[in-house]
């Protein structure tokens, strides 16, 4: 009999595709999301949930952007900051397709992706390798009954606290305030505490306005910048 931990059960309700891609999405997605895609993470490829080895990051600092979306403030994050290596994890087709242009355009090469739910990440990161984590617009699940979906809940914020290491940064960005009200619940009971929190006009000075906030400003809905740290 096997003494490997059984890989976690999970239910996953995000998206993963959505309109049909044009052709240079295809394209990127065949060419470059394999070379940039983490190897030891998906339970086929390591069924014993052994500690992923680190040395794609080359020895600089690990960061992580979680559900990254289009893909902009990922790419930014690595241009401005050639001095760590940015794993990004999002499962919806379309957005990485999207991230893997943004990527080309600009050559930026201290990323790696997880085009996958982010907790088969948390599963096999060694403890506290993180230095920063980001959280932008997330899905807000606005209904009560799917409030438990939300990354701010145990199921994914205890793994997070388990991989960043103390004084890590954790920041999450959402237009939706009862997303502010769990999070300033859930996140602080998990191992963080909240060193600031502002909204429109006060971001962070490294701050790249995503589509998703120019779509909730059009549509009037106001930004929240939440900065939490490791304890």
């Amino acid at each position: 009999m096997s003494d490997s931990p059984t890989p976690p059960r999970r239910n996953f309700y995000g998206r993963t595709h959505g309109k049909t891609l044009r052709a240079s999405q295809k394209d990127y997605l065949a060419q470059d999301l394999g070379p940039l895609t983490l190897r030891g993470v998906t339970e086929a490829e390591n069924p014993s949930r052994a500690p992923l080895d680190l040395s794609f990051a080359g020895g600089k600092p690990l960061w992580l952007e979680v559900g990254f979306g289009g893909g902009e403030h990922l790419v930014h994050m690595a241009a401005r900051n050639p001095q760590v290596h940015i794993i990004g994890a999002e499962p919806f087709v379309n957005g990485i397709a999207m991230l893997l242009g943004k990527i080309r355009a600009e050559g930026v090469t201290n990323l790696s992706l997880h085009p996958r739910d982010v907790r088969e990440v948390f599963d096999v990161l060694p403890d506290a390798c993180l230095s920063k984590v980001f959280l932008n617009y997330p899905d807000p699940w606005p209904k009560a009954r799917h409030h438990r979906r939300r990354f701010v809940t145990p199921d994914y914020l205890l793994p997070l606290a388990r991989v960043t290491a103390p004084g890590a940064e954790f920041r999450v960005a959402t237009d939706i305030p009862d997303y502010v009200r769990q999070t300033l619940e859930e996140v602080p009971p998990a191992g963080f505490a909240l060193v600031r929190q502002g909204g429109a006009g006060e971001e962070w000075e490294d701050w790249l306005s995503t589509r998703y906030e120019q779509k909730a400003l059009r549509e009037g809905r106001s930004p929240h910048y939440l900065t939490f740290r490791r304890l």
